[in-house]
């Protein structure tokens, strides 16, 4: 059998965003769920159902309070459970947010988040020796798109969704090269969101409009990899583990916008996007992120299982499922409880209480997972 990239096939990772959302308040969702505070402990929990692999961050705009001077002590407690409870972390560099004082659309930007980078994998590799894994951006697809298109997210533009990609994928490029001066054995993850459009009607603009919106899903992973505008510097290297972004909203007509759901007549097979994505990129696919809100976990986690194996049986190397989050968090526009997660909110001492019913499914799979895994290899 293949030899596994990660640890664990089942991951658990840790919401970091620290965007400024539509209102221009600064979200922490590490400190907000109190995660910089018990890491350890929650670093445990997931070890106690089998995840020896999680998805976590740092926070930069907390590390560069002035520019190219960093104090990593926001990360430091990370790092070190991470090193004492042996979990292996992927680890998150821009999970939307960057300094107040840089302008993303800047010559700046790239250069600043590059050294950024190489500044974080001395830190940790002074911490811990093992072989890093870095995320360098997640979903420059979607911050390209609501930061830079439609203007949800800071710094609020409107139409400039293409530069912001090519930025992004700018800074992407950069920072690997400078991580791979001091770490020429570190692996990397490329997170984006896979989606799934159809047109609304047979009429050939909606068809058009559809096929183009289906596309755009790829433009930063083809300017990665030099598919497309290679005058950015995109190259084969760049591309490691493709991480795939999927959760229950990610299918719907254009134009308009509506939702195709499963069950429905027109949703589409995640097996189905999944074998598309290997088809066009040739690499190793993880599930970065998955989940869902309220008492359908269960049976989300099931689905995405299932069509994982799937499409393993079908050629596409499938390195792992990550649940995200793995604890609930405060919505980002509203402060509302999110019950997304395997565990709770914790309490004084960093205890969280578990979703039962998502805990027991997630048993029953992994039974089933290595039944399975027993019997292709005898």
């Amino acid at each position: 059998m293949r030899k596994s990239t990660f640890q664990s096939y089942l991951m658990g990772g840790f919401e970091c965003s620290t965007h400024r959302n539509y209102t221009g308040k600064r979200l922490d969702v590490i400190a907000a769920t109190r995660h910089e505070e018990f890491a350890e402990a929650d670093y445990e929990r997931l070890l106690s159902v089998g995840m020896r692999t999680a998805r976590d961050g740092i926070r930069w705009h907390l590390i560069e309070r002035e520019p190219f001077r960093y104090d990593f002590s926001s990360a430091a407690n990370q790092i070190r459970a991470a090193r004492k409870t042996g979990i292996e972390i992927i680890w998150d560099l821009f999970h939307y947010g960057y300094p107040d004082d840089l302008d993303i659309f800047s010559e700046d930007f790239p250069v600043r988040f590059a050294a950024f980078a190489e500044a974080f994998i001395g830190f940790l590799s002074s911490e811990d020796s093992r072989v890093p894994f870095i995320s360098p951006v997640n979903e420059i697809s979607f911050y390209s798109w609501i930061a830079g298109q439609v203007g949800g997210f800071y710094p609020f533009a409107r139409d400039r969704g293409d530069e912001m990609k090519r930025q992004l994928v700018r800074a992407s490029i950069a920072a690997i090269d400078k991580i791979r001066l001091v770490r020429p054995e570190a692996r990397f993850v490329q997170a984006d969101p896979l989606i799934n459009i159809i047109p609304e009607s047979n009429l050939p603009e909606h068809i058009s409009e559809a096929k183009n919106y289906h596309a755009a899903q790829y433009h930063s992973t083809d300017m990665l990899v030099g598919k497309s505008e290679p005058e950015i510097g995109g190259g084969e290297k760049y591309l490691d583990v493709v991480g795939v972004n999927y959760y229950s909203n990610n299918q719907w007509r254009q134009p308009g916008g509506g939702k195709i759901f499963l069950g429905d007549s027109d949703y589409r097979p995640f097996s189905e996007i999944l074998l598309e994505n290997y088809r066009r990129y040739n690499r190793p696919i993880l599930i970065a992120e998955t989940g869902i809100e309220g008492a359908a976990r269960p049976e989300w986690f099931r689905y995405i299982f299932e069509q994982t194996e799937i499409a393993a049986a079908n050629g596409v190397p499938i390195e792992g499922i990550c649940l995200y989050p793995i604890v609930n968090h405060p919505g980002w526009d509203d402060d509302r409880h999110c019950l997304n997660g395997l565990w709770c909110y914790p309490d004084e001492n960093g205890k969280r209480e578990i979703y039962a019913p998502l805990a027991e499914e997630i048993q029953k799979q992994k039974i089933g997972f290595r039944m399975l895994r027993r019997a292709a290899h005898n």
